[in-house]
């Protein structure tokens, strides 16, 4: 199977919001409300806001193509305390179980151990169950439990999960 990770760019906008919209639907019906998934795509996932953080060097915003169409994405930053946030990892619906948001979580591996960062963080609703065991099997941990307002009466209620680079970065340096 060839997926073909790049850099997202401006002309790609359109096609990740739009992937974004499909893969909420289907992983959050059921877990948060229509009303507060429609809240988070608008925050999160507006045009505008995306092609601000495609400008900022502390954020990586990548995605996956199979088949020339887009099949996944991901967004990462640099956080305050030097930590890598796994910030985005979506792949669309009819991909996932083929690889692809390893292949994604790789490239955002990639990304921490060239910005020097140890650790690698994410959020992930506590009641994702997929979610959680796909990154469990990635070497992820339950680090923290929080309860986040986030605007209009919502709240992210999440696991904060960790992954030490430690050994990833001790194996880049002995090459």
């Amino acid at each position: 199977m060839d997926v073909l990770i790049s850099a997202v760019t401006a002309a790609d906008v359109d096609a990740v919001v739009a992937l974004a919209r499909r893969s909420w639907q289907q992983t959050y019906s059921g877990i948060i409300s229509q009303e507060q998934i429609d809240f988070m795509l608008e925050q999160r996932y507006h045009p505008q806001r995306l092609l601000e953080e495609l400008t900022m060097p502390q954020i990586w915003w990548d995605q996956a193509s199979f088949d020339g169409r887009l099949a996944g994405f991901s967004s990462c930053l640099i956080t305050p305390t030097g930590n890598m946030k796994l910030d985005k990892l979506y792949v669309d619906p009819e991909r996932q179980r083929m690889g692809i948001g390893a292949q994604l979580l790789d490239r955002v591996v990639g990304h921490a151990l060239a910005a020097a960062c140890e650790t690698l963080i994410l959020a992930v609703n506590k009641r994702n169950d997929r979610a959680i065991a796909a990154y469990r099997k990635h070497g992820f941990a339950v680090r923290e439990s929080v309860c986040v307002a986030i605007g209009d009466g919502f709240v992210m209620d999440d696991f904060i999960m960790a992954r030490s680079l430690a050994a990833h970065a001790a194996r880049r340096h002995t090459r």
